[in-house]
């Protein structure tokens, strides 16, 4: 059963349930009040039949059988009986006289007064002291509004819960149909949407904050993401393909120039340093490629230990010196902190000697090797290295793509790198449960800020 049909069934037995419950709880109050104001009225007639019948006083007698007709309507079937009690005469002679139900009249002289009734006819009794003689006194009628006003509620409630009931079918489809619009819209739109054509959205036609507008801008999201997820997956397949055949059609090209026809040692020689060279840089490419891979791998098990960051960033230093000596790196130590604890992290001490060296390399790099200055600090939680070069910079409208791999600025294409270096950094910093964060201006320089939590095991 679909769910539309489930929840026009549920709405409809619900409407069924609360309406049963409404009419019939109608039904009963009414029938029970309908018994006790008859079997007041009873009790009422019962005394004034006493009063008029049995009063010595003339003028009172009168008084209440005057009462009696004009203000009291005759009730349907109504007998009044009155009856000594003594000696002579027993209470199942006066039942047989009076056709009436002798354990009523024994409930009566027992209690006093009493009511009862048999089927549609009620009994109303009490008990009489005059002139220290004891009567019974007895009115009996047929309870007319039982026998026809309660038929009458009770068809019109019959006929009522049958509309109502037919009103709730209705609107339990039309309800349950028109709730799932949305979603079938939804689906609808969905089922078009391919990776062909990822661009397209939902509509979010309505502005309130419910629950299918909040599917809605969910859904727009994720395939936000996506789309996001496909184009870098495009660029790097383009750019990977781009850079990868770059140094194997040299390599081919010059394998087929020196097999062409006999050549000198020296022209052999040059040939095989050009294909090293390339088969050089094809091997850094790979291996690059394979370290983004393993950062990027959350499954990969990576050993984790305490280091402390100043101790890396001088060995950093150290090996930058002696790869590119006319690099001009200054430390800044004036933020360090009094305590060396919280310079202390929890980390892998060669990724974070790639990830530093690459940040690094590029500002001396791209900055033509001027000033580039490393701070470091430390806040109460967290240790952070701040990279400053002067470098020809990032354009603004560029600064969104810096870490997709083999993306590299437009205004880079006069030094030589494979775009790869800042996103390997950030899935390193990533892994230590860091941040990385840039900023760039163009012909004016880079800002690079890590901070990577301190390590939790140490306690200040």
């Amino acid at each position: 059963m679909k769910t539309q049909s489930k929840i026009a069934l549920v709405l409809f037995i619900c409407n069924l349930i609360l309406v049963l419950i409404f009419g019939l709880g109608i039904y009963y109050f009414l029938n029970k009040y309908s018994f006790v104001d008859f079997y007041k009225r009873l009790e009422t007639r019962a005394i004034i039949t006493a009063k008029y019948n049995l009063e010595q006083d003339t003028l009172n007698a009168e008084a209440f059988k005057t009462i009696r007709e004009q203000y009291f309507e005759k009730l349907e079937q109504e007998r009044q009986y009155v009856f000594e009690v003594n000696a002579t005469s027993t209470l199942s002679q006066a039942a047989k006289k009076f056709q009436l139900p002798l354990y009523f009249l024994k409930s009566v002289l027992k209690e006093g007064k009493t009511t009862s009734n048999d089927g549609n006819t009620f009994y109303a009794g009490i008990k009489y002291n005059q002139n220290n003689k004891l009567y019974l006194v007895v009115v009996t009628a047929e309870n007319y509004y039982v026998s026809h006003h309660l038929r009458v509620l009770r068809n019109i409630l019959f006929g009522g819960m049958f509309l109502i009931v037919l009103i709730a079918i209705y609107l339990s489809i039309y309800f349950s149909k028109h709730i799932f619009d949305p979603i079938k819209q939804i689906t609808d739109k969905v089922k078009q949407i391919s990776t062909e054509n990822i661009h397209l959205r939902l509509e979010e036609k309505d502005t309130n904050n419910n629950e299918i507008s909040e599917l809605t801008a969910t859904f727009n999201d994720l395939l936000n993401r996506l789309e996001t997820a496909f184009e870098t997956q495009k660029n790097f397949i383009s750019n990977a393909s781009h850079e990868l055949s770059t140094p194997l059609t040299s390599i081919i090209g010059e394998a087929d120039v020196a097999l062409i026809k006999e050549r000198t040692v020296e022209d052999y020689q040059l040939a095989m340093q050009n294909i090293l060279q390339q088969a050089e840089r094809l091997d850094q490419i790979t291996k690059s490629l394979l370290f983004l891979a393993q950062t990027g791998y959350k499954g990969k098990k990576i050993i984790f230990e305490i280091v402390r960051t100043d101790e890396i960033i001088w060995e950093v230093k150290s090996l930058i010196d002696r790869l590119n000596p006319q690099n001009h790196i200054i430390l800044d130590l004036n933020l360090l902190p009094e305590d060396h604890k919280r310079l202390k992290i929890k980390g892998n001490r060669q990724l974070l000697q790639l990830a530093l060296a690459n940040i690094l390399n590029n500002a001396c790099k791209y900055s033509h090797n001027k000033p580039v200055i490393v701070y470091l600090a430390s806040s109460d939680n967290q240790v952070i290295i701040v990279i400053k070069d002067e470098g020809v910079g990032i354009p603004k409208e560029e600064i969104a793509y810096i870490y997709d791999p083999f993306f590299r600025a437009s205004n880079t294409h006069l030094f030589e790198g494979y775009g790869i270096g800042l996103p390997l950094a950030r899935n390193i910093i990533k892994l230590h449960e860091g941040q990385l964060t840039l900023t760039s201006e163009v012909n004016v320089g880079t800002t690079v800020q890590i901070k990577i939590p301190i390590a939790r095991i140490l306690k200040f």
